[in-house]
Formats: structure tokens, C-alpha cells, sequence
């Protein structure tokens, strides 16, 4: 610390200079203090004076940090001659350039502060001006308090975007009762004459399809089958609007529609009548040739899996998490499961058996686990890749989405005796035609997800096929996976996928109830062994 010493007055005129290389501020005080003495200020410390007009003194600035120009020693007239002048630098180690060889800038290795009392109270020379050094704790101190605060902003935004993960242990009074009612509205039901549920009957449940369905009040709302883009935040409807642009698989949709009505018997048989649920065989070119012998499975799909009665499809959707699902979940005849979605520690909420694990050819390809992990080892692995709008076999084989067929081989080396499936590219899209002909507007010409396409494929495996968190519960939550902490919105609503349109449709062709969905995140679809279409 250092006191000035008594001697004439000058004022000081002081320029600074931001980041982007304005000046401020424009305005700064006019102090009086010793002339032959040499000090150094800091801005912040100039809102608690009065401000006074200065003089324009330009410096050159040498690198991106904040940095202050000459100051002025002069009488403190405009326009004046100064009398002594100065360097003035806020940054350490940095230097600046005078605006003429009179004033030559300096190096000065240290920051200073200035700390000088209200101008009225400048009367006299006899009050000493104290200059302190910046110290290294003030500094520390300020870095400190910086992380803090965005040690805080991270916690808020995560919690605000953080799923519910904890299940209701107590519902509130009015949600109880409420709740109870439609519980023992469903076993007064079931208990009638005649009655019988879905998993016995399922044709009986076909032709109440599309019928009146008991609705949840305001406070239980579920997914609405006629939920349009309108419903997507902002930015997911720019990233629609995007992809719609940009085409990346060239579709050139002739069919109806949009907007085409079907009732939900109507809708089923067009399902399975135009999408085509098949693999690639070893008879198909170019897997017909020399290259792929013996790596495609010699039985049919159909002769491996099923027939079954009761399926589930379970979504890998953060919702899952703390669901208590699992035990349900085994209970099917057959159980498929997505890409690298695992059942070890999650067996309460999502249980242990796996019959199906459709995978994208994306995980095949880059996924450095692959061929190692035992996760892929159970049941039946489909593989899926996307084509070009309709393309063919021979035309996908050349330009695929992702060249996985040398992991594929691989794979098949290493476990020979496990049934591994290619799914045909053209069922996809053929999928994809439907969902496009019953939507009341243009949806993203990109192939559909991996939950619908494994949702198609039970439909022709099992008599009734239970769907779990695609259409989400009231646990629905942002977190993408139950299995990792990703936050994004767009698992649950659509980006890249026509998500929400393939929403609609399942809604459209649940046979369940509403407190099914709300309650267990269940869909239940009937198989198409099991409809009646007519001629």
C-alpha cells in the first residue's frame, strides 16, 4: 500500500477500452491528485463517482482482455495541454499502444486499483490517496464465487429438467379416489357374464375397437391420437421443418392423404396387408453370392419366433425408471427389447427376459461393444438399416445408411449358432406410407423409429402385443433412456423420427384404456394373425 504525496493538482483524464474494442466508459471522472505520481484504476470503481466529460485519448489494443489507455495529467480544461502523463493498464502482463510518441504505452506487470473518495470531499490537499494492489485472494475469491453461480444455473436447469424417477408413494385424496373408482369400475366389469380380457380373447376386443373408451379427467390427461406439430416446442419444430427441407432419403410420396380416416378395424388390416414384415433371405441378391455364404440364417423368422400369444415391446424410455414393470414385463410369452437397452439393474422396473433385440445398423456398426458384450448375446438379433425411399435390395446394398455387413460377419463368426436377422429395406418405407397417408400434414421424410418398426414386427409374431412407455405415462419425463441421464424432449415428441405420428396411430389402434396408459405407460394392439378383414 502507498499513500500520494502533497503537490500541485492536475486532473485525470482516463480512456478505457472493452472487449470489443468500444470505449468505455464514455464517461469518466475528473479527480484531482498529485502530480509525479503514477496510479492505476479500476472502471467498476467509477459508478460511485460523478462523471465528468474527458478527453478522447486512442490506444491500439494488443489482445482480447479489457484494457485501459494513457491517463492525463493536465489542469483539467478541455482542450489543454497535460502537464505529465502516464500509463494506465487494468490487465497484467498487458500492453497497449500510445496514440502519438509523447504518450508511448507501457508494460505493466501487475493490475492496480485506485481507490479515491467522493469528489466533493476533494477539498484539500492534506487528505492522503490511498493506492492498494489487487490482491491474489480478491481474485481467487471472484473466481470463486463465478464457478459457484454456474455451479447453480447447471443444478436449476437440471433439476427443472429432471424426470420424476421416484414413484408416487402417496397420490393426493381427490387422485386416490379417483382412482380406486376406475379400479373397481374395471374388476365390475371384467366379473360380468361374458366378459373376458384381452389376453384370452383378443378378436373380442378387435371389434370394440374404435368404440367409447372411459376418459380421464383433466388432471390425468394421455396421449391425444390427434396431436399435430402445433404441439411440438420450438425448436423441435424448426428441426421438422429442417428435415422436411432437407430429404435426405429422397421420398416422393404419391400415395393418398394426408389425412386419410380409417377406422381402427380398417386401419389394421391396411397395416397388414401393405407392410411387408420379412428379413433378407439367403436367396436374395447380392446375399446370394459367394461373399455371404453360410451368414444368414436358413430358417424363416416366422419358424424361430413364435407363434406367440402374448408379447410385450418394451421402449427403452426414461420413463421406465422406478415403474416396478418388470415383473409384468416377463410375464409375456415373448419379450423384445431396442438397440443396447440392458436388463441387468433395471430387472424391477423392465425385468429379465429378452426373446428380441432389434438393433440400428449404426450400433452394429460403430458401437465398440458389439461383438463383445454378452448384452446381445440372448434371443434373436433383427437388424434394421435405412434406404433410399422404396430403393431395392441390390440398390441398398451398394449405398447403405451404415456399411455394417462386415460387423455382421463377424458377429455371425463369433456366434454362429444365434439367429441373426436383416430386416428388408423396403418395410421401413412401407410403413412409413401409412403413417404418412393417416397424418393430417407432412411428416418427416425420414424412415420411422425403431419402436414402431418393433412394434410392426410383433404384430406378425403374436396375437396381442403389449407396448410399454411408447405412448408415455404419468411418469413421462425428458430423460431419453432409463438406462443413462440424456435430457432431450425430442425422444419422447420426434426430431429426426415421425415420433409423434406413429404416436397417433398406436393410440388410434389401442384396445387398452386410457388408466392403462396413464397408469402403466401400456398399449395393447392386437396381432394380425388375430383380425378379421374383409374381402
Amino acid at each position: 500500500m502507498s499513500t500520494f504525496r502533497s503537490g500541485s493538482l492536475a486532473c485525470l483524464k482516463l480512456i478505457c477500452r472493452s472487449e470489443l474494442g468500444q470505449y468505455f466508459p464514455d464517461f469518466l471522472p475528473s479527480y484531482t491528485f498529485p502530480i509525479g505520481t503514477r496510479s492505476v484504476a479500476s472502471p467498476e470503481n467509477y459508478q460511485a463517482f460523478s462523471i465528468s466529460p474527458i478527453f478522447f485519448h486512442t490506444a491500439s489494443q494488443k489482445d482480447e482482455q479489457t484494457t485501459c489507455a494513457d491517463f492525463l495529467l493536465g489542469s483539467g480544461e478541455e482542450g489543454e495541454e497535460p502537464e505529465r502523463s502516464g500509463t494506465l493498464i487494468l490487465v497484467e502482463g498487458s500492453a497497449i499502444e500510445g496514440s502519438s510518441e509523447r504518450f508511448p504505452g507501457r508494460e505493466v506487470p501487475e493490475v492496480h486499483e485506485a481507490y479515491f473518495p467522493a469528489q466533493n470531499s476533494m477539498v484539500s490537499l492534506n487528505m492522503p490517496f490511498i493506492m492498494t494492489r489487487t490482491s491474489l485472494k480478491k481474485k481467487f475469491f471472484s473466481c470463486c464465487v463465478l464457478i459457484f453461480l454456474l455451479f447453480a444455473i447447471v443444478c436449476v436447469w437440471k433439476e427443472k429438467k429432471k424426470g420424476n424417477y421416484y414413484e408416487f408413494l402417496k397420490l393426493q385424496n381427490k387422485e386416490y379416489q379417483m382412482l380406486q373408482g376406475l379400479e373397481k369400475l374395471a374388476m365390475s366389469s371384467s366379473s360380468q357374464p361374458g366378459s373376458s380380457s384381452s389376453t384370452h380373447n383378443p378378436q373380442k376386443n378387435i371389434q370394440a375397437l374404435g368404440g367409447p373408451k372411459a376418459k380421464l379427467g383433466a388432471a390425468f390427461q394421455v396421449w391425444d391420437k390427434d396431436s399435430s406439430s402445433k404441439n411440438l416446442a420450438p425448436r423441435l419444430q424448426t428441426i421438422r421443418k429442417n428435415y422436411l427441407n432437407m430429404n435426405k432419403y429422397k421420398v416422393t410420396y404419391k400415395g393418398p392423404g394426408p389425412g386419410v380416416k380409417f377406422s381402427a378395424e380398417a386401419l389394421l388390416c391396411h397395416l397388414r396387408d401393405h407392410v411387408n414384415i420379412s428379413m433378407i433371405e439367403a436367396t436374395d441378391f447380392p446375399f446370394n453370392t459367394s461373399d455371404w455364404e453360410g451368414y444368414l440364417p436358413q430358417e424363416d423368422i416366422r419358424t424361430k419366433a413364435g407363434p406367440w400369444g402374448r408379447c410385450a415391446v418394451v421402449s427403452s424410455a426414461g420413463s421406465l425408471k422406478s415403474s416396478r414393470l418388470g415383473r409384468e414385463i416377463d410375464d409375456h410369452d415373448a419379450v423384445l427389447r431396442f438397440n443396447g437397452a440392458p436388463t441387468v439393474k433395471f430387472q424391477q422396473d423392465v425385468g429379465t427376459k429378452t426373446t428380441i433385440r432389434l438393433v440400428n445398423s449404426q450400433l452394429v456398426t460403430t458401437e465398440a461393444g458389439f461383438l463383445k458384450d454378452s448384452l446381445y448375446n440372448e434371443g434373436i438379433l433383427i437388424v434394421w438399416d435405412p434406404s433410399v425411399y422404396h430403393s431395392d435390395i441390390p440398390k441398398w446394398y451398394r449405398n447403405p445408411d451404415y456399411s455394417f455387413f462386415n460387423n455382421f460377419k463377424s458377429y455371425r463368426k463369433l456366434h454362429p449358432d444365434q439367429p441373426f436377422y436383416i430386416l428388408k429395406p423396403q418395410m421401413p418405407w412401407e410403413l412409413w406410407d401409412i403413417i404418412q397417408e393417416i397424418s393430417s400434414e407432412l411428416i418427416q421424410p425420414n424412415p420411422p423409429s425403431s419402436g414402431m418398426l418393433g412394434i410392426a414386427i410383433m404384430m406378425s409374431l403374436c396375437d396381442q402385443v403389449d407396448i410399454y412407455e411408447f405412448l408415455p405415462s404419468k411418469r413421462k419425463t425428458d430423460v431419453c433412456y432409463y438406462y443413462q441421464r440424456y435430457f432431450d424432449s425430442a425422444c419422447t415428441m420426434g426430431a429426426y423420427h415421425p415420433l409423434l405420428f406413429e404416436k397417433n396411430m398406436v393410440k388410434h389402434l389401442n384396445l387398452g384404456t386410457d388408466e392403462d396408459i396413464y397408469l402403466l405407460g401400456k398399449a395393447t394392439l392386437p396381432g394380425f394373425r388375430t383380425i378379421r378383414c374383409g374381402a
